[in-house]
């Protein structure tokens, strides 16, 4: 390993986080009740322009008056481009108690965005007496943003998360795609024709450079990478294999639009107790090699070494089981 110790954010079970539009009080009690694990208080784009105040007003009123239970909750605050922002930071964080646990900033482009927002937020904790530090959910949602993830990741220590937005990446870098996530079927490719003449048509995955170079940035800086929205919650089966190719590429998570996606989310960015298992049989393995004075053991026939415990113990460390760090 490297020198260069990277410090790891709070952990928190982010497999799940459900949007929820600040301008629905009912909307609001309901996502309270829901099994996501983060919840985050929209005052952004799910919001008409008119609707602004009243949706801050009814995020302070939630924060105060729901029982949100262990989850963690999350606002997302207005562009740092528009002239709602600054009294979103300063009226939730005044007025909404202790409970918030983070803020989510939208189409962050550069690092200075991140500590504009810190500045503010230091300031009003302060000004407030506030116990609980506020931590800060980062959205990459332009070409600009995903220039400068890498300064973006490591621009405040309260960063705790990069989040992918589809949606308007696409727009930025003029896609050609009017979904929110999911596949296109201009992304494809065909093959050679085969001794009949016959040729196949193989999808490809738009967003995968996206997605990936977010996770690198995330996991560099010891944040959480979470996948965006997967727009047609009509369509479960798509869902669960845009999450599934977010998870294999090493996303904590992914936004559920719907209440319906959440469980989808819970299911698969939980490791399988035959996942689980095999990580617990390799940190054992491992512990009895270094016992031997061995540096790799093999294990059902396959060669593991340190490389293999370390993903092991990562996969162990999802769903609370911390062994002792390997050396």
């Amino acid at each position: 390993m490297s020198h260069t110790r990277v410090n790891q954010a709070p952990p928190r079970a982010n497999r799940s986080e459900l949007a929820v539009p600040g301008s629905n009080p009912r909307f609001l009690e309901k996502a309270a009740a829901s099994d996501a694990d983060v919840v985050f208080l929209d005052l952004e784009d799910s919001v008409a322009p008119d609707k602004k105040d009243e949706a801050r007003r009814n995020v302070i009123a939630a924060l105060n008056d729901i029982d949100w239970g262990d989850k963690t909750v999350s606002v997302r605050i207005n562009g740092l481009d528009t002239p709602h922002a600054y009294r979103d930071i300063i009226e939730v964080i005044e007025q909404g108690g202790e409970r918030l646990d983070l803020i989510m900033i939208p189409k962050v482009g550069v690092a200075a965005d991140v500590y504009a927002v810190d500045m503010l937020v230091s300031q009003v904790e302060m000004a407030a007496g506030r116990r609980k530090r506020i931590g800060f959910e980062l959205i990459i949602e332009s070409a600009l943003g995903m220039m400068n993830i890498d300064a973006i990741a490591g621009a405040s220590p309260r960063n705790e998360s990069l989040h992918f937005g589809a949606a308007d990446f696409a727009a930025s870098v003029k896609a050609d795609t009017t979904q929110i996530g999911g596949p296109n079927p201009r992304y494809a490719v065909l093959t050679d024709p085969d001794d009949a003449g016959r040729r196949e048509l193989h999808w490809g995955d738009m967003w995968h450079y996206a997605v990936m170079r977010l996770v690198v940035a995330a996991r560099a800086h010891g944040l959480r990478p979470i996948d965006g929205p997967f727009g047609d919650f009509s369509d479960p089966d798509g869902f669960r294999w845009h999450a599934n190719r977010a998870m294999v590429l090493g996303c904590e998570g992914k936004w559920a639009i719907h209440p319906s996606q959440v469980p989808l989310c819970n299911e698969l960015f939980s490791p399988s107790e035959e996942e689980l298992d095999k990580a617990r049989r390799i940190v054992a393995a491992m512990e009895e090699a270094k016992a031997k004075g061995q540096g790799a053991v093999a294990l059902d026939g396959k060669l593991i070494d340190l490389a293999s415990i370390r993903q092991a113990e990562a996969m162990l460390a999802k769903v609370g089981e911390r062994p002792a760090p390997s050396s």
